[in-house]
């Protein structure tokens, strides 16, 4: 049997060490912009902000209450440190959203937490935020440029004795 060459299956002429160091390379230019791109969707100003009003002034404005948001946070937590909250968005009150924000009136910088939502998805976010003390959380969705709000308040508790 006849073996034929295959042709140059190097026609760069790279050594083994070289095509992975010339990969490598590729992979965390390709890698960077996302990372940009994150970083420049991030709100750093609103999460520096030290009250309820700057951080709404950072995020755009004083939002709109809005019934198109479902926002669940337990009335009483026994854990100010692990509060469990899930915001669910009815698409037929307000559609296009592309951010949720989770805002903590009380807490020492109000912005807890900002979550993406892909185009074309069922906008939800389920977390836990750190409460410092009794207070009024906000869940804040963005949409169409408009921000929208659910407010809810939630008792910390110490030691979970109902404080």
């Amino acid at each position: 049997m006849e073996l034929r060459s295959m042709g140059n299956l190097n026609p760069l002429g790279l050594t083994r060490r070289s095509f992975v160091a010339v990969t490598s390379v590729l992979f965390v230019v390709a890698a960077l912009p996302q990372k940009i791109w994150a970083a420049a969707l991030r709100p750093e100003t609103a999460f520096q902000t030290t009250t309820l009003e700057a951080t709404f002034e950072a995020l755009g404005g004083v939002p709109k209450v809005s019934d198109g948001i479902v926002f669940s946070t337990p009335d009483i937590a026994e854990n100010g440190a692990v509060v469990p909250v899930r915001i669910e968005i009815d698409t037929s009150v307000l559609s296009d959203v592309s951010k949720i924000y989770v805002i903590v009136e009380k807490n020492p910088n109000p912005l807890a937490a900002v979550f993406q939502v892909p185009p074309n998805t069922q906008p939800y976010a389920e977390t836990r935020v750190k409460v410092a003390q009794t207070g009024n959380l906000y869940a804040v969705a963005e949409a169409n440029g408009q921000l929208y709000m659910m407010q809810r308040e939630t008792k910390v508790t110490l030691g979970g004795c109902g404080g």
